[in-house]
């Protein structure tokens, strides 16, 4: 009896907004990173009773030691996948960062019924058959940076430098040509938010496909922050996550 009772007034309190609804967020990191970068993005969601999950992609941040030249975008949008399966989540709110966004949309190609929002935070949105060093019609991220072994290695970071940092990102992830055959994942509501720097949004790398999201018709939010806000604005970022979450 007192079970019921709880329940309806929880129930109650949730309908009138006075417990916030609690989601299921799968935040996907970029190129070169690892789940890391969205520890404090993950920490504040889950004060507001969400639940959390950032995977690392193969080859990448803690496992980082099974890099290889064999990872494939199909790695990253399986490792992703499997988590979801194996989590055995339903309803999910799926984000990808930057080169996530090609992931995300692999992701959302293979189980739709398991997506409830799609969220692409200055990312790629790829079109089927593009790859990230095509998906602009410009040379794709890494093109400028030392590739070895199979490995594209980032400029900004330093030898000796601690953990956790970027690391070297399996390139054939950027060469592969993603391939979309489940019409399902247009349904899915989808938001794009655009980080910006400076005074004019459209000015940013990502604003190319900002503006292939508003084509699609759908929603696109202008984010005044560096590239990587689940660091450098994690509280503003999580604000705008639930909101995003929690939207129609």
């Amino acid at each position: 009896m007192y079970r019921i009772i709880f329940l309806l007034l929880c129930s109650t309190l949730l309908a009138s907004g006075g417990i916030a609804q609690q989601h299921t967020f799968v935040l996907v990191h970029g190129a070169w990173g690892g789940g890391w970068s969205f520890k404090k993005t993950d920490s504040l969601l889950r004060q507001s009773g969400n639940l959390v999950y950032r995977p690392t992609l193969s080859g990448l941040g803690e496992r980082v030691h099974l890099a290889s030249p064999d990872i494939d975008l199909d790695t990253h949008i399986k490792d992703v996948v499997n988590t979801i399966l194996f989590e055995n989540l339903h309803n999910v709110v799926l984000l990808g960062h930057s080169y996530g966004g090609m992931v995300v949309t692999g992701v959302a190609d293979s189980i739709p019924e398991r997506i409830a929002k799609l969220i692409y935070l200055d990312a790629f949105v790829p079109e089927d058959g593009q790859s990230v060093n095509n998906a602009r019609g410009l040379s794709g991220p890494g093109s400028e940076m030392p590739t070895k072994d199979g490995l594209v290695y980032p400029l900004w970071t330093k030898e000796g430098q601690g953990f956790p940092r970027d690391v070297p990102h399996p390139a054939k992830t950027f060469s592969q040509r993603i391939v979309l055959k489940n019409e399902k994942r247009l349904e899915i509501p989808t938001t794009y938010i655009l980080t910006y720097e400076g005074d004019d949004s459209e000015r940013d790398a990502f604003a190319f496909f900002a503006a292939s999201a508003e084509r699609k018709g759908w929603k696109v939010i202008l984010m005044h922050a560096d590239h990587n806000p689940q660091m450098t604005m994690p509280e503003k970022l999580a604000d705008l996550l639930e909101e995003v979450g929690g939207g129609t």
